[in-house]
């Protein structure tokens, strides 16, 4: 299996998605290990509960009809291949990793951005949105348009 894999959705997965999500919601309320019982497979596979908690994320992705990039945290992408997996341009991350806001290495002459350093900066940017937004939301109640 190669570091990233695109999961894209077929028009028939997204009903299957929304229904084994009914099954996956009640199933992550129990304790210990999760049991799934294979179609067609004789005997049941247990599955920990932190990679149910990834299959549901990913069903609830495919029941939107929307694709899914798997990758690990220790992957290493091309600078076109962080871009895309941040939705910006190319030049816009160089400018992100030239201001130092996302770790890369240089291998010759090409950077190459680890997956955990775009997950921190995702997760550092969203941080800074949330607070903006609280900071919006406090403001317009002190001005008592809210």
């Amino acid at each position: 299996m190669s570091d990233i894999a695109t999961l894209v959705p077929e028009p028939a997965d997204t009903e299957l998605a929304i229904s084994a999500l009914r099954g996956l919601d009640a199933a992550l309320g129990v304790e210990g290990p999760v049991r799934l019982r294979l179609a067609g497979q004789v005997g049941d596979v247990d599955v920990p509960r932190s990679a149910l908690a990834a299959l549901t994320q990913v069903l609830d992705s495919f029941a939107h009809g929307v694709s899914v990039t798997v990758l690990p945290t220790q992957a290493e992408l091309t600078t076109q291949q962080a871009a895309d997996a941040l939705h910006v341009s190319r030049p816009f991350l160089i400018g992100l990793l030239n201001a130092g806001q996302i770790e890369y290495r240089t291998v010759g002459t090409h950077r190459r951005v680890k997956a955990a350093s775009l997950i921190r900066y995702l997760r550092e940017d969203n941080e800074r949105r949330q607070s903006a937004a609280d900071a919006l939301t406090a403001e317009t109640r002190e001005l008592g348009f809210a």
